[in-house]
């Protein structure tokens, strides 16, 4: 749970202090202390530690993006690694937002950093069609900067990287390539599938990650004839050509490696390769793009969560805030969650309650 109700004394698992908007939600051995004061809204995570009856704070490092400040808030504790945050009073499209606390993402970041650790991750309404992984030696062709890749300074982009901005990244043939987070999440916004075209290395990190993914790995017919395409091609120097011919090998056997791929292609023939890929991945025929569920929602500046039963959360609204044929109460189904951080948390359904 995680809102008191001011009115009438009830807490359901969190306290919120009298005469301000601080919400304190407790995870474990995690204190989050969400205030909000005179519109400024500030996250201040601490680790809470208990030696006999004392107990010290220390501050833990916050990934993402924060969200951005609002006229107050709901907090609720989700599966108990997350809290859901109601924004009071919102913009249509920043409703939502979870802080996970306890989640696979975060015990990650928190083996690399050496820190105690939480993020931010945005809500989304609607779910999102499943991101599509694709790897193998072929080799990549004639690259165009805002075409097939976004070029930058080596020094740029690993600092994006230690910022934890990129979903994935490998250093290929002495050259660093990497998917940020944001160019993924623009595509699910835009309704569209998303389909990554990387190695093996990105794969592995992309399997690791929050994201739901098909990986398919495309196997050459033979060394002899990937040399004969890659020279056909005519899109790198002698060196670079043979430099990838001695990693291929490699790459190979790691995408034989159990775990990783969902599907090994065998492009023989291109045709029919691509004709089963499209079969795998439900092309074969017209595929609508997912619509949003639900209602899209703005909650009123003085709604209250009432209760949470499993995954059902309800929330109380003023009908002031609301249009006049709506109903006063809304349930908020988190059952559907998908992906989370360090992209955004998708498969949000609000519907008003008869």
């Amino acid at each position: 749970m995680g809102e008191a109700d001011q009115q009438n004394g009830t807490n359901n698992g969190s306290e919120l202090k009298t005469g301000t908007s601080e919400t304190c939600t407790t995870i474990g051995n995690k204190t989050m202390d969400l205030h909000l004061f005179n519109g400024m809204s500030l996250l201040e995570p601490m680790r809470k530690l208990c030696l006999l009856k004392f107990e010290f704070l220390t501050a833990v490092s916050v990934n993402g993006t924060k969200p951005l400040s609002c006229e107050g808030h709901s907090a609720v504790v989700l599966l108990q690694d997350r809290i859901v945050i109601l924004k009071k009073n919102p913009k249509p499209d920043d409703h939502t937002w979870f802080l996970e606390v306890d989640t696979e993402y975060v015990r990650q970041q928190q083996k690399i950093l050496g820190t105690e650790v939480v993020a931010w991750s945005k809500g989304v309404i609607g779910r999102v069609e499943e991101l599509v992984v694709i790897s193998g030696p072929s080799g990549r062709g004639m690259e165009k900067d805002g075409v097939h890749y976004h070029f930058t300074e080596r020094s740029i982009m690993e600092k994006e990287i230690k910022d934890g901005k990129f979903l994935e990244f490998a250093s290929v043939h002495g050259n660093l390539y990497g998917t940020s987070v944001e160019a993924v999440e623009l595509v699910s916004d835009a309704g569209k599938r998303c389909i990554l075209d990387i190695d093996v290395q990105g794969a592995r990190s992309v399997r690791a990650s929050s994201l739901d993914a098909i990986f398919i790995f495309i196997w050459p017919p033979s060394m002899e004839e990937l040399e004969k395409r890659l020279r056909k091609r005519g899109t790198e120097t002698e060196e670079q050509l043979l430099k990838r011919l001695r990693n291929v090998q490699a790459e190979i056997e790691q995408g034989k490696s159990p775990g990783i791929f969902d599907y090994i292609l065998h492009n023989d023939k291109l045709e029919k390769c691509y004709e089963t890929l499209k079969k795998l991945l439900g092309l074969d025929g017209y595929v609508a793009p997912p619509p949003k569920s639900g209602i899209e929602i703005k909650l009123p500046k003085d709604h209250s969560v009432v209760s949470q039963i499993d995954d059902k959360i309800i929330i109380n609204c003023n009908p002031s805030g609301l249009e006049k044929e709506s109903n006063n109460t809304i349930m908020l189904d988190v059952s559907l969650l998908k992906r989370g951080a360090p992209c955004r948390t998708r498969g949000l359904y609000f519907r008003a309650i008869d």
